[in-house]
């Protein structure tokens, strides 16, 4: 078998082409990091299909301890070797969200010591322009402009977004019920904005799009299928240049910015966390690299000694 064809059977068979998709359409990593993970995973790959192991489901923490035995007798930078392992936890983060595996075997595994890097965030004008970017000469006008302006209220992921039903969207109360990493539920408010822009796509534009293959989805393409991940993708990006804003933008951006509009705004950790469906608010303080002198402003109102006299 040619040596690309053994590559693309590899990695068919450890599923590194979806979770590719998954760091670029949901967490928004950019090429050049995107390219650093899929030679970490298919290393690991090429590790394991040496050992006879032929599934993801059948790795257990002594494998995942040998293989960083393994990459240490390699001699390779620590640097690599933090990477490789950042790049494990994000694999099986992804592969126990899907039910691939049936349990993450890298929760024993030692944490990179290097610095976590924050994503892509947007101004709270930068946002606006974005979600009011959309083509107005588009057919799909409303239904774009729902998906944006539902991002951007909600924090949800692509994978929620795209797996909405129509069933899920309470219109009177203002809130969605969203499925999340794992199947878990969580309501989530909508803002009056979203609202009115949801309600505008679900009657003038989502009947004619449904031909009947529509099983209950709530965003649909003009074939009247549900919505994909990449086509959400390309709905932000032509926002965002649109806007006039051409640094990477992804729908992992407008997620970020949520958050951390809400939290400048002054919401509650704990409630951001449980908005963004976050199991472990450690995750969530990510999200509080909030401007310095918006702190400072923050000090100087609210704490009783902040001012002289």
């Amino acid at each position: 078998m040619p040596a690309e064809s053994a590559g693309g059977a590899l990695e068919r068979r450890y599923h590194v082409e979806p979770f590719l998709d998954y760091l670029a359409l949901e967490r928004g990593l950019r090429p050049g990091t995107l390219a650093a993970y899929r030679t970490d995973i298919r290393r690991f790959a090429t590790y394991l299909a040496h050992r006879g192991i032929s599934e993801p489901d059948t790795i257990g923490h002594r494998i995942l301890h040998e293989y960083q035995s393994h990459l240490s007798g390699q001699g390779l930078a620590p640097t690599t070797i933090r990477r490789a392992q950042s790049a494990l936890r994000a694999y099986f983060g992804f592969l126990a969200a899907e039910g691939i595996v049936p349990d993450d075997p890298t929760d024993r595994m030692d944490r990179p010591a290097a610095a976590r890097r924050l994503p892509e965030f947007l101004t709270q004008d930068e946002a606006a322009r974005i979600v009011e970017a959309v083509d107005p000469d588009s057919p799909a006008y409303w239904r774009d402009r729902a998906v944006l302006e539902l991002l951007y209220a909600t924090g949800m992921r692509v994978s929620e977004l795209t797996g909405l039903s129509l069933g899920d969207m309470d219109l009177e109360l203002g809130s969605c019920l969203v499925f999340g990493k794992g199947g878990k539920e969580r309501l989530v408010p909508v803002g009056a904005v979203a609202l009115g822009v949801v309600r505008r796509y679900l009657d003038s534009l989502r009947p004619g799009l449904d031909r009947g293959r529509a099983a209950g989805a709530f965003f649909l393409n003009q074939r009247g299928s549900r919505l994909s991940r990449m086509s959400i993708w390309t709905i932000v990006r032509r926002a965002a240049g649109r806007a006039g804003i051409d640094r990477g933008i992804s729908p992992h951006t407008l997620r970020h910015s949520c958050a951390t509009h809400l939290l400048e705004g002054g919401a509650d950790l704990a409630a951001v966390q449980e908005l963004l469906g976050h199991a472990d608010i450690s995750t969530t303080q990510i999200y509080t690299h909030l401007d310095r002198e918006y702190l400072r402003e923050t000090h100087r109102l609210y704490h009783p000694r902040s001012r002289a006299g």
